[in-house]
């Protein structure tokens, strides 16, 4: 894995978290450095509020040039937050002068200069957009880093009905930087989604979760499917909205059920989600997590279930669900059971039985798959 990184009078080594064998996959991309031609001295000397900033590119190439400079660092993923945390002391860089929010908080200072990459999920963009129109001076310029095949005149008009005009740079290694200036009107927050499944459990859905507004096909799948036994301790791993879990407190009335995910809003949209079905407070425990890392280690697992992603990002890739796989099994206690479901051409099956010495087939249809293994 390329971790190199040198730009103008920056030079760093950066790595992804967590770490993956994948060689093709580094912890920067060409719209980190777009955005870092934009960052003059002067600029650099004022409050600075940096948003999804993956592995910690931007602030620690800032903290390299300007150790002083304050800065409010923003992500909803706590992989980023290690992973910009385990860059600053792999490169012998303070963290003082850092706050650390999550989308729930609001910067103590006010940013005189915002940095932001572009999200893929526009609606979670605009309520960014949104968010940032209640915390800024007018005036006040944002400046956007994303591919240039992802910027077009819609994007613009988005940015302008939400924050404020807006333009965009000539491309450079495929990268254009969007350059806006806060037009100084408050914009109210977006609403978040709320809905119910067909057997009544009500979801509510944060702008960065997946399957804000609809049950996904493999959730629904999985909801059909559910392992009978008697489960003490339930993880609901990538739990996105929290329907598997909900489900799972309605099916084991006497199990703690765990909810864990990487998107802070998606822990939040479970937590409101459990709040509404007025499920039993004592029952229920969210993690805001990478995987299992952080577990309480009393917590001996009778079940995971688990439907996880295969993209960090930009990148498409397994390692997050294999990461997902080990920790399931390392904190299942003997005979516990992880069931996954999944697309069928991932073939997870492989994994799981590598790893577990068995799987098996619990259903499936023509497009997911249901597996189940236990630890011997």
């Amino acid at each position: 894995m390329i971790n190199q990184f040198q730009f103008n009078n920056v030079s760093l080594q950066l790595n992804r978290y967590p770490a993956t064998a994948n060689d093709n996959l580094q912890a920067w991309d060409a719209a980190d450095e777009h955005l870092l031609q934009h960052i003059d001295e002067q600029a650099a000397h004022q409050p600075i509020l940096i948003v999804n900033d993956s592995f910690g590119a931007l602030l620690c190439s800032i903290k390299q040039q300007f150790a002083d400079c304050q800065i409010s660092w923003l992500s909803d993923a706590k992989t980023s937050v290690l992973g910009c945390q385990q860059n600053l002391a792999n490169n012998q860089l303070s963290d003082a002068h850092i706050e650390w929010l999550t989308p729930a908080q609001t910067p103590a200072m006010t940013p005189a200069l915002v940095l932001l990459k572009l999200p893929k999920n526009l609606n979670y963009f605009i309520e960014q957009l949104r968010q940032l129109s209640q915390w800024l001076a007018p005036a006040t310029q944002l400046l956007i880093g994303a591919k240039a095949k992802n910027i077009n005149q819609a994007l613009l008009n988005t940015i302008e009905s939400h924050f404020g005009s807006a333009s965009a740079s000539l491309a450079w290694k495929k990268t254009r930087v969007i350059s806006a200036v806060f037009d100084g009107k408050r914009r109210a927050p977006l609403a978040d989604q709320r809905w119910q499944t067909d057997t009544g459990i009500k979801l509510i859905g944060l702008a960065n979760v997946f399957a804000a507004t609809k049950l996904d096909i493999g959730a629904r799948l999985m909801l059909d499917n559910y392992p009978q036994g008697q489960f003490n301790q339930v993880v609901d791993l990538g739990c996105g909205n929290g329907v598997l879990g909900m489900q799972a407190a309605l099916s084991y009335p006497d199990a703690q059920i765990h909810f864990v995910d990487d998107s802070f809003e998606a822990v939040q949209s479970a937590q409101m989600g459990w709040q509404a079905n007025r499920l039993d407070e004592a029952r229920g425990q969210f993690h805001w997590d990478d995987c299992l890392s952080h577990l309480p280690a009393e917590i001996e697992v009778d079940l995971v279930l688990c439907n996880p992603p295969f993209h960090q990002g930009e990148a498409i890739t397994d390692h997050i669900a294999w990461q997902m796989f080990m920790d399931a099994k390392k904190r299942l206690a003997v005979g516990g059971m992880l069931q996954v479901v999944g697309n069928r051409h991932l073939g997870y099956h492989v994994k799981l039985k590598r790893l577990f010495g068995n799987c098996q087939t619990a259903a499936s249809n023509n497009k997911f798959v249901i597996l189940r293994s236990v630890k011997a």
